[in-house]
């Protein structure tokens, strides 16, 4: 059984409602051949029990394997000045725009900043890390899945004023979401192998805590 892209990543979060939140689309990607990348993410974040206080953010990381400095912002906005699709990918924090073409922003902290304008595509079916029918199921609790396994990306990021030119850097495109976070978890991501450019890899173990038991990884 498959699922089509928009399906996989409409958003789950409803405006208003008491059961804490929290969902996150991100994109990241490497350079074809030098040690750089980026990771951006949209988050929605919304206490339990306290829908007026939910938030969105905006993150992003750009890692320079050659100087070793990678710089880090993030960004928090209210929920009112947000909008999600609830069809598609489509996302809104502020001015900063995610859709199925590409993604739009920027985001300052700690006297850092970063702006992105950047499109994406790639023909990849979504990758599902649990049995569909786990995604619309109260266990577990935190959901996780590829939108667009081995993303190809194409555009161009400023890193404090340093324009950095993004040509078929390759990635994903992922999407996740849940009312708690993963107690204990570790991710793994490769996005073409240096033997087999076209092979995608995204793994996951994890395991929770129900009341004094752990569960198995």
């Amino acid at each position: 059984m498959k699922t089509d892209r928009n399906h996989a990543n409409r958003t789950r979060y409803r405006p208003g409602q008491e059961k804490g939140h929290y969902e996150s689309f991100f994109q990241r990607a490497n350079h074809p051949s030098r040690p750089l990348a980026f990771w951006i993410r949209y988050t929605i974040f919304s206490p339990q029990d306290r829908p007026a206080d939910a938030i969105g953010e905006l993150w992003a990381v750009y890692f320079d394997g050659e100087t070793g400095n990678h710089i880090v912002v993030k960004k928090e906005v209210p929920i009112r000045q947000c909008d999600f699709g609830r069809e598609a990918l489509s996302v809104k924090i502020e001015d900063a725009l995610l859709n199925d073409d590409g993604l739009k922003g920027e985001a300052s902290s700690g006297g850092h900043q970063i702006s992105w304008d950047l499109r994406f595509s790639g023909q990849m079916d979504p990758l599902f890390l649990l049995p569909l029918g786990s995604y619309e199921a109260g266990f577990p609790k935190a959901k996780s899945l590829v939108g667009l396994p081995m993303a190809v990306y194409n555009g161009v990021l400023a890193v404090d004023g340093r324009e950095i030119a993004v040509d078929d850097w390759v990635g994903s495109q992922n999407h996740n979401w849940g009312s708690k976070h993963t107690d204990q978890y570790a991710w793994g991501q490769v996005a073409g192998f240096d033997t087999h450019p076209d092979s995608f890899l995204e793994i996951a173990t994890a395991r929770v805590r129900i009341g004094p038991i752990w569960t198995p990884l």
